[in-house]
């Protein structure tokens, strides 16, 4: 076993392998402080045939026994992943896959599990130094070391891999990965940050991750084993200078051609052109060569177009953002919803209010509670014009689910303000370029539809970038062809004061802080371009809810008083429901939440409950219901689930023999509180409230 560490302001972190794993290409344990990961990586022997892509496959892990606790489910085993798993999967793969060679076609899987967790210190960051480190000192054909940075700001301090503690408390939330050049990877969670308090983070976070690398370089001379030789891809230059001679000008019409379906049905015009001028046999022997070199001069011509003439395939200069329509309250009996349309992207998003009942429940290693606010995004397949089974949502829905509701959970009311769970759901109807960013828009919008008191609108973009040596081009609102083809997907999310929400990712060795100065820089010209639009359409949250949402009364009573309120076995509680038609929910504070669509309703139940939860006042006059007669007299409920004895001498103002002449079971009389000794019983006079009545008249 070899063992390398480094501290960093303060914390340790260390790198073990040789002795676990052993079978794996390459397997490494990360430690910081109590919080372990084993993470392995392991390819197969063979390329596998008749493929275009890199057959990568990454999956993480948290097991329950790391922090001792035994799974909450039925079934008491780790079940399918869950979100907080799913997002890691990606933080690890997004930075990874563009460092292999573009010719290696082995299957390759790297897994990191979580096995001991301090409940301090979280493990995903440390899973994309694992990662790394694992491909390092094996054979899979993985040449340049990366590592992940947390970066949280708690005050005005920039803290290194913060524990859970730290990071509740910050403004800032930074997951990075990088290279010893520069950085390849951000996916960043804010409140309002600006732009140079977010490139001081950045250079911060990027310092450390040189350090981490350094211990995976001295690991890898340690124990590195002898790397597969990948040979780079042949070209058939005959076939391509065949395909360039035939198809060169009409292809490059055909990328400025501006509409997406009319661009995309020209290119494959010609394609089908040019194959229909070979024999099938030679067709089959060339068609994965032919595809490629189509594709690269696709790539070749948007990008000269862009660095050589500042030219867009869709007619756009560099920093034009696509023409914005917008929808507000498209859907009738949904509490808040938006239709947000830029160019060929286009987002419906409605936003729905709850109760207390409706927040989401989380059961994860680092979390158990519940959520009252969660954004849920869908990409189905006739988005894009095609056709696909509909399942459940997958990696990137989930990922582009949480960058959105990321980005508008710092304008949230807080939760004393407005007790509502909220979910938002965006319904992604055409795609062309930054969907999630369009659910940002139309997601403020429905929440401001629903009439949630929202601090501030948010907007947000996406970025590119086109690098060619020396020739570098920013591109605002880039459309799907120009992430595919180009050489950085950078989005940013937030309001007028601030960023709220960074994602990065790019495929070329790593972005300096000019570059990144400038693109943050068009960004939040773009960020406020688009928020100007959305402020012709709704400038402000409506005053009013939605008439079909809950109405939310919330009310505080004694915590000794709960018990009465949900009386033996819940009956109080369920006859009150019953009763007035509404929902419920008493906190273990003492806090009361009570929900109804009719403000009526709901005012009657807050009058049950505080009838319910009221001390009884000496010389206050109650009007009160016959329980029972007895000889004595009679016990007289004042308010709901508490009564006292008029005794026979305080029935009226004379002398009477029966009870029952006076008053009958059932009947309401008007009682006065005389007293309460000290076991709390209550003494009442009928007698008294009368002689009151009399007296005001």
């Amino acid at each position: 076993m070899k063992k390398v560490e480094v501290e960093i302001d303060g914390k340790l972190i260390s790198l073990e392998a040789g002795d676990m794993a052993r079978q794996a290409g390459g397997a490494v344990v990360v430690r910081q402080g109590d919080t372990m990961l084993l993470v392995t990586a392991t390819m197969a022997n063979q390329a596998r045939e008749g493929i275009d892509f890199f057959p990568l496959t990454v999956d993480y892990r948290e097991k329950t026994y790391a922090a001792g606790k035994i799974p909450g489910n039925f079934f008491r085993r780790e079940a399918r992943p869950g979100d907080i798993e799913t997002l890691t999967c990606r933080l690890i793969d997004r930075p990874i896959r563009p460092l292999f060679p573009k010719a290696f076609k082995n299957e390759t899987q790297i897994v990191a599990l979580v096995i001991s967790h301090d409940q301090t210190n979280p493990p995903d960051v440390n899973a994309i130094t694992g990662a790394s480190a694992a491909l390092m000192i094996s054979d899979i054909p993985f040449e340049t070391p990366i590592a992940g940075a947390r970066v949280s700001r708690v005050g005005s301090n920039l803290i290194f891999n913060p524990t859970y503690h730290d990071i509740s408390n910050s403004d800032l939330n930074l997951v990075m990965a990088g290279t010893a050049d520069g950085i390849v990877m951000v996916e960043a969670g804010a409140k309002e940050v600006s732009e140079e308090d977010m490139m001081e983070a950045l250079e911060f976070g990027h310092e450390k991750i040189k350090m981490l690398i350094q211990i995976q370089t001295e690991l890898r001379g340690l124990l590195g084993k002898e790397k597969l030789v990948v040979e780079p891809l042949q070209v058939d230059e005959e076939l391509k200078d065949k395909i360039h001679k035939e198809a060169a000008t009409k292809l490059n019409d055909a990328m400025q051609i501006p509409g997406k379906h009319e661009r995309g049905n020209a290119i494959k015009q010609i394609r089908e052109d040019f194959n229909a001028a070979l024999s099938p046999e030679e067709l089959e022997k060339k068609a994965g060569a032919i595809k490629e070199i189509f594709h690269d001069m696709e790539r070749d011509i948007v990008r000269n177009l862009v660095l050589d003439k500042h030219y867009r395939v869709d007619g756009r200069g560099l920093a034009d953002v696509r023409p914005i329509s917008i929808q507000i309250g498209y859907l009738p009996r949904v509490h808040g919803s938006a239709v947000f349309t830029r160019g060929e992207t286009q987002a419906l998003v409605a936003a729905t209010l709850g109760t207390s009942s409706d927040e989401q429940r989380i059961d994860s290693l680092e979390f158990r509670g519940t959520k009252p606010f969660f954004l849920h995004y869908n990409f189905p397949a006739f988005c894009t014009g095609e056709v696909k089974f509909l399942s459940g949502p997958g990696r990137r829905e989930v990922g582009h689910g949480m960058l959105a509701e990321r980005s508008l959970m710092p304008i949230l009311p807080d939760k004393d303000k407005f007790p509502y769970t909220i979910r938002v759901v965006s319904e992604i109807l055409e795609s062309n370029g930054s969907s999630s960013m369009a659910s940002v828009c139309g997601g403020s919008l429905a929440l401001m539809d629903a009439g949630v008191p929202i601090k501030a609108p948010v907007a947000g973009i996406a970025m590119g970038m086109i690098k060619d040596g020396d020739r570098v081009a920013i591109l605002s609102d880039i459309l799907g062809s120009e992430d595919h083809l180009g050489d950085m997907d950078f989005k940013v999310t937030g309001t007028s004061n601030g960023i709220n929400a960074l994602q990065m990712d790019i495929k070329i060795d790593g972005l300096d802080r000019e570059l990144m100065g400038k693109a943050l820089e068009q960004a939040k010209a773009g960020r406020m371009h688009i928020l100007n639009e959305m402020g012709k359409a709704l400038q402000s949250p409506r005053e009013e809810i939605s008439k079909y949402a809950p109405r939310i009364i919330t009310i505080t009573i004694p915590k000794d008083k709960i018990r009465d309120v949900i009386g033996p076995g819940g009956k109080v509680i369920r006859e009150i429901i019953d009763k007035t038609g509404v929902t419920i929910d008493i906190a273990d504070d003492g806090v009361v939440s009570i929900a109804s669509t009719d403000e009526g309703s709901a005012a009657k139940a807050v009058e049950f409950v505080e009838n319910l939860v009221q001390e009884v006042e000496v010389g206050k006059i109650y009007l009160g219901k016959v329980k029972r007669i007895v000889d004595f007299g009679a016990f007289v409920e004042i308010f709901p689930g508490t009564d006292g004895l008029v005794h026979i001498s305080q029935i009226c103002d004379r002398r009477i023999k029966n009870v029952g002449d006076e008053v009958q079971e059932g009947d309401e009389i008007k009682v006065k509180v005389i007293d309460v000794d000290q076991q709390g019983r209550i003494k009442l006079s009928r007698k008294e409230a009368l002689q009151k009545a009399v007296a005001a008249e």
